[in-house]
């Protein structure tokens, strides 16, 4: 039974998916050094070293049966991960057990190791990330055409559609991901370094053969998946990639927190509403409540995401020399956290936009409420061009608009322009109904929208045919 009295990572217990957490977990991890020591082993038995078949036939059987009890032992005592867990896979590998790790440092298993990890943990969530950009997508052109109150300094502005304010959600991910793919497909690993970067040790192993050091690179990098490894390091691979890394995942959750932010602000105008379920209970004291609570997880979290970014950032910067380890505690928290907190930021967004609620009423209310200001300029030229004085028009619509605005603001009652302008002698040749058609004043959203889908969504579609992921349910 799990132990109550510790704490709990709550990316863990709460937020983020198995297959993330386990992704980051002591199996993947541990089973992953023990497959660089195969390819480590197996390429010097290639390359004529003093490594057999037998034994490298010996490592590859035992790579996923780990032993933690004994590890965590032999930590304790040599104070050393690396070497606690080469004891423990020499425990069960006894004809193996002199060549493992041969010529190799610490770093070549724990850097190596983590550009695999993150390599892999970049492309679980572009695939998720990929997904939501689809969903949001589709949910754009669903409503490309229904007209909507635009915003500018969250003040009225001049209307847009529901549709073109998503796809502003929408390209905020795009261009994330054309970023994500572009770091994904420039990550290198670490190779063969050697304790300073020298590569010293493999160059002794074969007798100063420059040549033989370098093709046991390329094929242990070629095993591991890589097409070649940072050109020069020092003992670890450039901290730079930890910093990048955080970079575009902040990225993702700086446009995750943009579009939870606007969700909430519509919430709150009753026009949009993430998806409300038949038991789910917004406040433990006000009954009526129905809090935008997923969209104020996203924001949390996208803030911690963002914190975290300042930490790679640090540690690129106080990297003395060839290396120090005071990354190392540092770096066990936050790429994994980053990447649990970003897995589940697009689990909620994912879960949020399949099941976006639209109340097209409300959204007409807004606007209409505010339309009769935005009209003005378009009655103002249909009474010109029905023969009146434009700067006489355009005092009067000025007076008038003063004197609406004062029964919204200081009487609270309804907007009265129009029906003050209907009433003005000065505006009797002008329909003043025609004018306020909310279509007349979107522009050409409805057709941006398609164009944006055309342009940039259905390229990534057809880039990424077969992604899916599970459903997109919450856990708390």
């Amino acid at each position: 039974m799990q132990d109550r009295i510790l704490y709990d990572n709550p990316l863990i217990e709460r937020y983020a998916s198995r297959e993330m957490c386990a992704h980051f977990g002591p199996q993947k991890k541990f089973s992953t050094w023990r497959r660089l020591w195969v390819a480590l082993a197996e390429a010097e038995s290639e390359m004529g070293l003093p490594v057999t078949q037998e034994q490298v036939d010996e490592l590859k059987a035992h790579v996923d049966d780990i032993d933690f009890d004994a590890a965590a032992q032999y930590e304790k005592k040599l104070r050393h991960d690396v070497m606690a867990h080469v004891h423990t896979y020499g425990d069960v590998c006894p004809k193996a057990r002199a060549v493992i790790h041969l010529g190799a440092t610490s770093c070549f298993v724990t850097d190596n190791g983590d550009c695999i990890l993150y390599r892999e943990a970049l492309r679980m969530v572009r695939d998720r990330l990929v997904v939501v950009i689809d969903r949001l997508a589709k949910f754009a052109e669903q409503y490309r055409s229904l007209p909507c109150l635009g915003l500018t300094h969250l003040q009225p502005a001049q209307p847009t559609t529901v549709g073109k304010r998503a796809t502003l959600w929408t390209y905020d991910l795009a261009q994330d991901l054309e970023d994500l793919e572009y770091r994904i497909d420039h990550i290198r690993t670490l190779g063969n370094k050697g304790t300073t970067g020298t590569q010293a040790s493999f160059l002794k192993l074969f007798d100063g053969d420059h040549q033989k050091v370098r093709e046991l690179e390329r094929r242990v990098c070629q095993k591991i998946g890589f097409d070649k490894p940072y050109a020069v390091t020092g003992q670890t691979y450039p901290r730079k990639l930890d910093a990048q890394i955080l970079d575009i995942l902040s990225r993702i959750a700086q446009s995750a927190h943009k579009f939870g932010t606007d969700m909430r602000i519509l919430a709150n105008k009753k026009e949009l509403e993430e998806p409300f379920e038949k038991n789910q209970i917004g406040s433990s004291a006000m009954a009526y409540k129905r809090n935008p609570m997923r969209c104020e997880r996203v924001c949390s979290l996208a803030r911690f995401v963002i914190s975290l970014q300042s930490s790679p950032a640090m540690t690129i910067a106080t990297q003395w020399m060839e290396r120090t380890l005071d990354d190392s505690a540092n770096r066990r928290l936050t790429l994994p956290q980053a990447f649990l907190a970003i897995d589940a930021i697009l689990i909620i967004m994912q879960n949020v936009v399949e099941n976006i609620v639209v109340y097209p009423k409300v959204v007409e209310k807004n606007l209409r409420a505010e339309l009769p200001f935005m009209a003005t300029e378009n009655i103002l030229m249909a009474a010109v061009e029905a023969g009146g004085d434009r700067q006489d028009l355009h005092e009067r619509i000025r007076q008038h608009s003063v004197a609406a605005a004062n029964v919204v603001k200081i009487e609270g009652g309804e907007n009265d322009l129009i029906e003050r302008l209907r009433n003005d002698p000065a505006f009797a040749k002008v329909n003043v109904d025609a004018e306020l058609l909310p279509e007349k004043f979107v522009g050409r959203a409805p057709e941006q929208v398609l164009e944006f889908i055309e342009e940039i969504v259905d390229p990534i579609r057809k880039r990424y045919p077969n992604v899916a992921v599970a459903d997109a349910d919450l856990r708390v």
